[in-house]
């Protein structure tokens, strides 16, 4: 699950860089995005029909403009990071509208890894830890990611 966490930070931290933040909150701030990403796909992931919908949103068939995981990973960050830090309106939503982008740019590396014909879950986990199959690292990934979403 760090490895997914780390991604995303990296991701979060990329797409921060135009934007002036306070360097007093600028570590909170990272966290917090990172973590309302993160928690609106583990979110997702635990509800019917959610690995659906992060499937379709990592292979780019759902925009992550329109995306419900979107969506969420902003009402997240706005609860838990933008009133905890009392952050103003406009720096708010200039974090905010990265939201879209950070996930977008998780959509399109997902890529049949494992081989079988078809993006899988096996895919998913594959590409966001950068590897390729090899029989038991799936399984080991598969439940350290899963075990992490389902919190078990």
């Amino acid at each position: 699950m760090s490895q997914i966490s780390d991604f995303i930070l990296k991701q979060v931290s990329s797409s921060v860089s135009g934007v002036e933040i306070p360097s007093n909150i600028k570590s909170q701030v990272l966290s917090g995005l990172s973590d309302s990403i993160l928690g609106s796909l583990t979110q997702t992931a635990a509800k019917s029909g959610g690995v659906e919908q992060i499937k379709s949103l990592l292979t780019g068939a759902t925009s992550a403009a329109s995306s419900p995981i979107t969506k969420l990973a902003g009402n997240l960050f706005s609860s838990n990071v933008v009133k905890n830090l009392g952050l103003d309106s406009k720096l708010s939503s200039k974090l905010s509208s990265l939201i879209p982008s950070v996930l977008g740019n998780l959509s399109g590396i997902i890529k049949d890894r494992d081989g079988d014909g078809d993006v899988d879950l096996n895919d998913i986990i594959l590409s966001l830890k950068g590897g390729n199959s090899n029989g038991g690292s799936i399984l080991g990934a598969a439940t350290s990611i899963l075990s992490g979403i389902l919190k078990k």
